[in-house]
């Protein structure tokens, strides 16, 4: 069975709040807290790490965009801004803080559903382009290693490129280790070495 999504609102009108969850909840969606201010939804996004957030844009405290600002240097989590206008600025401020989409009020049950699917399927491809850019850097991260401990046992053995690669990933196979990690004890043990010369 396919697990709800969790969801944490954020409203400062009381009949709005419970108006929007009832409607979540007929929808099949679980939702997991309520805030009625930005700072208490900062901390409740940081304690439950909820599936999504929807908030709205004027509430107490703390605002619906500089909330999500917040919560987003600590952990992603899409966001749906709930809005009584429809105002170009506004929409600028909320693409600006990570806003997957907004609605602009009363959320009605026919709009809310499409906009929840749309928003998590844009936060699974940003997901994905986030990791891949993540894998791109990390390799890159350990070309540098590689390189810089290439040259170091090219240095250390008078031998050639092609030989300290293999040297390399013959020291990480017989070590079980990552060759960017070797790469990392060859640079961390020739710096030593190297401060031990100095003295």
């Amino acid at each position: 069975m396919e697990q709800k999504l969790r969801i944490l609102i954020a409203e400062d009108e009381y009949i709005v709040l419970m108006g929007l969850k009832e409607v979540l909840e007929n929808l099949g969606y679980s939702v997991i807290a309520e805030a009625t201010n930005g700072k208490q939804a900062v901390e409740y996004a940081l304690e439950y790490e909820p599936d999504l957030l929807i908030i709205d844009i004027n509430m107490p405290i703390l605002d619906g965009i500089e909330a999500i600002r917040k919560i987003n240097r600590k952990i992603n989590i899409p966001a749906i801004i709930t809005t009584g206008y429809n105002e170009k600025e506004l929409i600028k401020r909320a693409n600006d803080a990570g806003v997957f989409y907004y609605l602009v009020k009363p959320v009605d049950e026919i709009e809310l559903k499409p906009a929840i699917e749309i928003v998590m399927s844009r936060f699974d491809e940003y997901s994905k382009l986030k990791n891949q850019l993540k894998e791109k850097e990390d390799a890159l991260e350990s070309r540098k290693f590689i390189e810089k401990a290439k040259g170091i046992l090219m240095e250390k053995n008078n031998i050639k490129e092609a030989e300290s690669m293999k040297l390399l990933q013959k020291m990480s196979t017989s070590r079980n280790k990552k060759m960017v990690e070797i790469a990392k004890d060859i640079i961390a043990a020739d710096k030593l070495l190297s401060l031990n010369l100095g003295n």
